[in-house]
């Protein structure tokens, strides 16, 4: 027992600075965190006084009224939560390409569902020159009232709708479960309606199966698999054009049964296994549609600079 004592006495000794650091920034830490608590009890942040994604959507409608030509392009990402640097890039890459009538952003846009959070991430989509709508996805309905702030700041967590021949649906299974019954007689009925149009888009932030573990497989996925078969087959019953997932913080492309699916999960996010930050741009010609992978090459900032970074986003300094 002495000598274990004497050992770990001998440790600690020898990695004094170490201790000392790490002590060092989990007090700084705890601290920031401390006063984000405060700051979202004590001085609450108002919303926008009309929800962002109506005034998007009604941007789109006065694009497509306007819009002589049938040919154009959209942005889509996703999980750019806890990286504000990636998303500038892509946002930057965006307002450098004339093609792009608007974008997508397929869910977890904030960290932690936070109010001030929210604030920080419409500064950011504000300097998109083009419109970019904010989908639902886990991150937004944390236990700390995130839901309720999400539909504050952007408004319905499922909604349609169309741009020039094209059906696009959005759909909310932040609860990583599914869709419940409303909903899903909801989207039948929007896919009934989208026959009418040439293609049909489906945007979910929580993907209906894990391509990582196999063909049709549970995983980083539903957690429902009857579920996730349910929705598969609509999908192919209605032939959805392309679903568009997140959730997964990598870049896959594939077919679930009939119907195609790309999973966007690098806007911003830590990267899983193989992953790379990137966007997904979509163009839709008379020959057809693309969808064009755009890698995006930046640093991640270190922890000082991350942490400098927040505080200018908490007190608006940028």
């Amino acid at each position: 027992m002495r000598n274990k004592k004497n050992k770990i006495k001998k440790y600690l000794i020898n990695h004094k600075k170490i201790i000392y650091k790490i002590s060092f920034v989990m007090l700084f830490l705890t601290l920031i965190l401390g006063i984000f608590v405060c700051i979202e009890i004590f001085l609450p942040i108002k919303p926008p006084s009309i929800p962002y994604n109506t005034i998007a959507l009604n941007s789109i409608t006065q694009q497509t009224n306007n819009l002589s030509s049938n040919s154009f392009s959209f942005a889509v990402m996703g999980d750019n939560r806890d990286g504000d640097y990636v998303l500038k890039k892509i946002i930057f890459d965006i307002n450098n390409d004339t093609s792009f009538k608007f974008g997508l952003n397929n869910g977890d846009l904030v960290p932690d569902g936070y109010a001030k959070e929210f604030k920080n991430y419409l500064n950011m989509i504000k300097k998109s020159q083009v419109p970019i709508i904010s989908i639902i996805g886990n991150h937004e309905i944390p236990w700390y009232d995130g839901e309720t702030n999400y539909e504050r700041f952007f408004g319905k967590r499922y909604f349609s709708f169309t741009y020039k021949n094209n059906y696009f649906i959005i759909l909310d299974d932040s609860n990583e479960i599914g869709l419940d019954k409303k909903q899903q007689k909801w989207l039948v009925n929007e896919l009934n309606k989208s026959q009418k149009f040439q293609n049909r888009f489906i945007f979910m932030h929580v993907p209906l199966y894990d391509p990582r573990v196999g063909k049709l497989k549970k995983g980083h996925s539903l957690s429902d698999l009857q579920e996730a078969k349910t929705l598969n087959n609509i999908f192919d019953k209605y032939n959805v054009s392309m679903v568009f997932a997140s959730h997964i913080h990598a870049y896959f492309k594939g077919k679930w049964q009939k119907t195609p699916y790309i999973i966007t999960g690098g806007a911003g996010a830590p990267l899983q296994k193989n992953g790379f930050y990137h966007f997904i741009k979509v163009s839709i010609t008379k020959k057809g549609i693309n969808y064009k992978l755009i890698k995006i090459k930046t640093k991640p900032l270190g922890l000082i600079d991350e942490t400098i970074q927040s505080i200018k986003d908490t007190f608006n300094l940028n």
